[in-house]
């Protein structure tokens, strides 16, 4: 079975809409919905970035069904683990155990505000490693103190705990990624619809849900669309070993200076039809992802959440 979702993209979006959006999403029937948590928008063009936790805690008291997400939280530098944790927790009991903790190794784009640097992917991985066991550990109970190779934890406890511990995923850019998320994690997410990712987490003992978040833009044209996913989301052609390193928008903006809207079409399905849509999420599907997050990329959510009603959801059920 495959369960749907809706992304809520706090770079595109201000804090009252996207609460607005997600109540929409659920009365038209996604499963669950998955927030962005950045300190910055990508480019200057998407013009927000508010606290993903803050418009949580308004959207689980706006809702009643829908599951709550973040995708993802970088939990190694801008916030400390145990403080992930006992937002876990409190959003877990706000919203009656309907959310999920997605984690991730961050980039530096949000991360550098700090002004502890950004260190190599091997220190990122292994600080990602610590973190994870912090927070497992906080949100069952089963650890108060903690002296790793990078982080530490001293006499910490959760006083407001839900009794069902929320699923903690994790993000997974290759097969190293996914076995981490095997050993330390209870799920999977990634952004590309690679079979090796869910294999190299099924081989390590990996047997929770299996994410994926799939751009789209729904439009009255593809050329419209695709000049709307140009627009905002030209970032996503830089690819993740990019994107990790990149620090501002105005780097950003550079990078991306000569992609042209028609390279979007490559990895972002455009237009009125549904059939680009099915086919686009028929390749997650087929990789194994059982969890099915759409991004509509751009300001018309609305338009987007009727034609999921209408013509996706019908199609994908």
């Amino acid at each position: 079975m495959t369960n749907l979702g809706y992304k809520l993209m706090a770079e595109e979006h201000a804090p009252r809409a996207l609460v607005r959006n997600l109540v929409a999403a659920e009365a038209a029937g996604f499963e669950f919905s998955a927030i962005s948590d950045h300190f910055s928008p990508w480019l200057e063009e998407q013009g927000h970035a508010s606290f993903a936790w803050s418009v949580l805690g308004a959207m689980a008291q706006a809702t009643s069904r829908i599951g709550l997400m973040t995708a993802v939280t970088c939990p190694i530098m801008r916030y400390h683990p145990a403080i992930i944790a006992q937002a876990a927790a409190t959003l877990a009991i706000l919203s009656e155990d309907r959310f999920t903790l997605g984690l991730g190794a961050g980039e530096r784009l949000n991360e550098h505000v700090v002004g502890e640097g950004w260190p190599g992917v091997g220190e990122r991985h292994a600080r990602m490693g610590e973190a994870l066991e912090i927070i497992q550990g906080l949100l069952t109970g089963e650890l108060s103190n903690y002296r790793g190779r990078y982080l530490q934890l001293d006499h910490a406890r959760l006083f407001d705990r839900p009794q069902r511990k929320p699923p903690v995923i994790f993000a997974s850019g290759g097969p190293e990624a996914s076995r981490l998320a095997a050993r330390k994690a209870d799920g999977l997410i990634a952004t590309e619809p690679k079979p090796e990712l869910v294999e190299a987490y099924r081989k390590a003992g990996g047997t929770g849900p299996c994410y994926a978040e799939i751009s789209l833009c729904f439009a009255p044209s593809e050329e419209e669309g695709l000049k709307t996913a140009h627009h905002y989301a030209r970032w996503s052609v830089t690819g993740w070993k990019v994107m990790a390193e990149l620090p501002t928008t105005e780097a950003f903006a550079a990078a991306t200076e000569h992609v042209a809207p028609e390279m979007m079409a490559a990895q972002v399905p455009t237009g009125p039809e549904p059939q680009p849509y099915l086919e686009r999420i028929e390749t997650f599907r087929k990789a194994g992802f059982d969890h099915l997050i759409l991004s509509q990329i751009g300001p018309d959510q609305a338009g987007f959440i009727d034609f999921f009603r209408r013509a996706l959801a019908p199609a994908l059920r």
